[in-house]
């Protein structure tokens, strides 16, 4: 018998996907979402009578086990009507919402390294703390030359979030970016 390192599973049953799905509280469609698959897929997984091997086996598992990371990483209801993701190349690392008329800031950090969070230590930012942030994403007020940057993006003034929208907020020296969703 082949030495093994991990004690992990090599498939899981349907019955056991399914039970695993609805403890975590679930929808097909949310599992395949997670999991980066189409509904039809889960689906026919469930369906079947047959052992479903491959990485979904140890992630189920582990989700059995710690199903409290489910919360971690789902995206919470939109609630404000712009949301900003914070990205740090592929990865979100803060999920920002905010309403402009009423000055309303709601964030969700997912990453520990407080230097990815767009706020840091900040869990709780004010609209203040969001302006500030959207100016450290764009370059300076004061630049050199500025209208003429402003006019190869076709904007008529300095304002940090239209700024973002067009260069979505990257800059020479790191790999954050944001993305913009209304």
């Amino acid at each position: 018998m082949e030495k093994k390192e991990y004690v992990t599973p090599e498939y899981i049953m349907p019955e056991d996907m399914k039970r695993i799905r609805k403890k975590m509280d679930i929808t097909q469609k949310e599992l395949a979402e997670l999991i980066h698959c189409s509904k039809s897929t889960v689906e026919r997984w469930e369906m079947s009578d047959t052992p479903i091997t491959g990485p979904v086996a140890f992630l189920l598992k582990l989700l059995e086990k710690h199903p409290e990371y489910i919360e971690e990483i789902r995206v919470p209801e939109k609630v404000c009507p712009v949301r900003l993701w914070y990205m740090h190349k592929q990865d979100v690392c803060t999920l920002i919402e905010v309403d402009e008329p009423s000055r309303q800031v709601h964030i969700k950090n997912y990453t520990d390294k407080l230097m990815f969070r767009a706020f840091g230590v900040n869990e709780n930012p004010n609209y203040e703390d969001y302006t500030e942030f959207l100016e450290s994403r764009c370059f300076p007020r004061t630049r050199d030359k500025m209208k003429l940057i402003l006019k190869d993006l076709d904007l008529p003034f300095y304002d940090p979030f239209l700024i973002i929208e067009k260069t979505e907020g990257k800059m020479a020296e790191d790999n954050f970016w944001i993305k913009i969703e209304r």
